[in-house]
């Protein structure tokens, strides 16, 4: 059996303050008002780019580019352990899935021994990974503020904030967190400014991903022909 008729639209707050004379930030219309409905524009606002579709907007060191960011973790000896391709600018939130590619790589590596600490810079600071990565058995070390800040930040005070704090003022957690620019910024310095690798030349994140992984490994094989050649010199 079926019913027919005449049918009630859905009440909604955009159908109801019309039939009680309303629009939809509560204004009562004059009598000779009629809403008008939306209607999209035929091509959407913004840009996109039509060579590379996975690339976004992130911001460089002279400003705004299109492209991506390119991640790497290293260990103490420069040789870089992991490295992945993120579409967001800012390096907040990529500290697990960063710990993640390179838990991976070392068990792909056979490599079953925990890394000995996290060391990072401020950007990545994310309380709750911080607190997953630790339960884990992973120390980390980052610092609450950049280095441009002389105070807190608003809100940063006591608790996971003054514990960084207080590890980051010992002298062991003061060597250990002067070890992270010479690792890991040299890395980036030698890739953009003796080997003059400044752009990716692939177009999609999964080739951008392949060469950016590429370049790293020849990074590595760089520092292990250098210290081959260091060791025959001697």
């Amino acid at each position: 059996m079926s019913n027919s008729g005449s049918r009630r639209a859905p009440t909604t707050p955009t159908n109801a303050s019309r039939a009680g004379g309303k629009d939809h930030r509560g204004w009562r219309l004059g009598p000779g008002t009629v809403p008008k409905p939306y209607t999209p524009p035929e091509v959407p606002e913004g840009e996109i780019n039509t060579t590379d579709l996975d690339s976004r907007m992130v911001k460089g060191q002279h400003g705004f580019l299109q492209g991506y960011n390119a991640q790497a973790a290293a260990n103490e000896h420069q040789i870089v352990i992991a490295a992945e391709i993120e579409v967001i600018s800012p390096d907040f939130g990529h500290l697990e899935r960063t710990v993640a590619a390179v838990r991976r790589e070392l068990t792909a590596a056979g490599i079953t021994e925990l890394p000995s600490v996290v060391v990072a810079d401020s950007g990545y600071w994310h309380t709750k990974q911080i607190h997953r990565l630790t339960g884990d058995g992973i120390p980390v070390l980052i610092r609450p503020e950049s280095g441009l800040r002389t105070t807190p930040r608003p809100g940063w005070r006591g608790g996971i904030y003054d514990f960084m704090r207080n590890v980051l003022a010992t002298e062991h957690g003061k060597a250990l967190y002067k070890q992270r620019q010479h690792i890991i910024e040299s890395v980036f310095g030698n890739t953009k400014h003796n080997r003059g690798i400044t752009r990716f030349h692939r177009r999609g994140r999964t080739a951008v991903r392949t060469e950016w992984r590429l370049c790293m490994a020849t990074h590595n094989l760089l520092k292990l022909h250098n210290h081959q050649l260091a060791n025959t010199a001697a």
